[in-house]
């Protein structure tokens, strides 16, 4: 998680919602890392997780990443937990709970869904002060 919240940190300077995700393997290595880049280059999709996901898969040469654990400073919304699904990641660690968007505590549940073909253990809460701290200090300081 410390690694997450470096790269929810590098987020904010850049102007972006202080979103961090790692994705590493089974034996605890990093295999990516990456921060949200939704508003540089503009891009929707440009979540921390969809883009650690697709480093990961481009390191491992797999869509499928059956091994990996995703650590995450937020709990993902909707489109970031489908393809934690797709990916078939193994374990989802996140820090800050999100009532509003998130799909996995909150919301949809997606994981919870019949229809959802792969479920990952999921463990909520971890650093969850510190991520849920950059997350109020980068929206203050727009408000």
């Amino acid at each position: 998680m410390a690694i997450a919240l470096e790269q929810a940190r590098r987020a904010a300077t850049v102007g972006e919602v202080p979103v961090g995700a790692v994705v590493v393997d089974a034996a605890g290595r990093v295999i990516a890392r990456a921060h949200n880049r939704v508003e540089s280059p503009p891009d929707p999709a440009g979540h921390a997780e969809i883009l650690a996901l697709r480093a990961a898969a481009e390191v491992l040469g797999s869509p499928r990443l059956t091994e990996c654990d995703l650590v995450v400073t937020l709990e993902p919304c909707a489109m970031c937990a489908q393809a934690i699904a797709h990916a078939r990641i193994r374990r989802l660690v996140f820090g800050a709970y999100d009532p509003k968007g998130g799909a996995v505590e909150h919301g949809p549940r997606l994981f919870s869904q019949p229809t959802c073909h792969h479920r990952p253990e999921v463990v909520g809460g971890v650093e969850e002060t510190a991520a849920s701290a950059l997350l109020k200090a980068f929206f203050a300081a727009r408000r």
